[in-house]
């Protein structure tokens, strides 16, 4: 069983905040009267609001990623059908994903501090996003020149994170497009 640290306990409450009354809610007054702490312990751990964002948001693409990670050792033969259970995981873990809801909803209202971390400002979300995708193909030997590998997964996560942003079809209609698509591209 993991240990709930503070720093975790103060994070876990600004996700509770974000997902239930919005970012522009979140405090450190609010944050450490829900984590049971003094405010100097509240920036001692998270610092900032905006590093306390980033923090939120790196912690849930962490999740995300143990998704596409679950999903390749679930399909270790097969990089196409690999990729697209990856991709029909990821986006059924999105529909259902509170603090993702929250950030993209702010969009319709004032509170859109949060989402260019997804967005305009995703540099460090999309170098994880790539990381894990990346060594998760090498196994499987696409034959992809190696000069056109690195494109074309940046592609794929790309293409993935607007479909978490921006539904179209329902979560296995879009892995199998996109698996088809990469599969072409990987030349798997």
């Amino acid at each position: 069983m993991a240990t709930t640290t503070t720093r975790d306990r103060i994070v876990a409450a600004a996700v509770e905040m974000t997902t239930s009354s919005g970012w522009a809610a979140v405090t450190m007054a609010r944050l450490a009267e829900a984590a049971g702490v003094s405010r100097q312990t509240v920036y001692n751990e998270v610092g900032s609001k905006p590093a306390l964002a980033e923090t939120m948001i790196l912690e849930e693409l962490a999740r995300f990623l143990g998704v596409v990670e679950r999903a390749f050792d679930a399909e270790p033969t097969d990089l196409t059908r690999a990729i697209e259970r990856s991709v029909a995981d990821v986006l059924t873990y999105a529909r259902a994903n509170k603090l993702l809801h929250a950030v993209v909803s702010a969009t319709h209202g004032a509170d859109t501090e949060l989402l260019p971390l997804l967005t305009t400002n995703a540099g460090s979300l999309l170098e994880a996003a790539k990381e894990v995708v990346r060594a998760r193909v090498a196994p499987y030997a696409p034959t992809i020149e190696p000069a056109h590998l690195d494109p074309a997964i940046d592609m794929v996560v790309r293409v993935v994170l607007s479909h978490v942003m921006q539904p179209s079809a329902s979560p296995e209609k879009t892995g199998s497009d996109i698996a088809w698509l990469a599969g072409r591209v990987l030349k798997d």
